[in-house]
């Protein structure tokens, strides 16, 4: 695990005063991440429908892992944008999965992999999963970019995994502490003051 290097004076930047340790570094990060493409691509080649794929990320925390991900996806790719919440707030504790919006209406037969920025509880993950299930889809798949090693996500159906890490509450890469840090590019660990 990598500590943050001593920025130049004048430079440290707020967010990064915040961070105790690096998790995973950007580097790691996106080597996995075309590695899940790969997979993913190698998975999918077979499709009898023109190699179509309807994406399913959720919303927000998603976002950057999609944006990353979908460029190694050399199909034909709809997204359908789904909103959950679980860690509302100042919150490093699961208030339970809820859909915050309707899911894509057009599912029904089609290749289906959601995506998402955490599997730690699964509520989320297995929430969606059934849901999306009802609406008939032609294949039905779920790519993580991190996955808690606790018995409740271990669990939960997954087949693409970029890391497995720690039951530790991380930012960076799209997952945030009240909506902050998102946008940091490696895993990281806040300090204990910083919740």
């Amino acid at each position: 695990m990598d500590q943050l290097a001593d920025p130049k004076p004048g430079t440290l930047h707020h967010v990064q005063r915040d961070i105790d340790r690096i998790l995973i570094d950007r580097h790691r990060i996106a080597r996995r991440i075309k590695e899940l493409g790969e997979e993913i691509r190698c998975d999918l080649d077979d499709l009898d429908d023109e190699g179509e794929i309807m994406l399913v990320p959720i919303l927000t925390g998603s976002i950057i892992f999609l944006a990353d991900l979908i460029r190694h996806l050399p199909h034909k790719i709809r997204i359908g944008v789904v909103t959950a919440s679980a860690y509302p707030g100042a919150t490093t504790t699961s208030k339970g999965a809820q859909l915050a919006g309707a899911l894509p209406a057009d599912l029904e037969g089609k290749h289906v992999l959601i995506v998402d920025d955490i599997l730690d509880s699964g509520n989320t993950i297995r929430l969606i999963r059934e849901e999306i299930a009802k609406r008939h889809p032609k294949s039905l798949r779920t790519c993580v970019l991190l996955r808690k090693t606790i018995p409740s996500a271990l669990e939960t159906p997954c087949e693409y995994i970029g890391f497995d890490i720690p039951d530790e509450f991380v930012v960076g890469c799209g997952l945030d502490y009240n909506n902050y840090y998102r946008n940091l590019p490696d895993i990281c660990v806040l300090k204990k003051e910083a919740m």
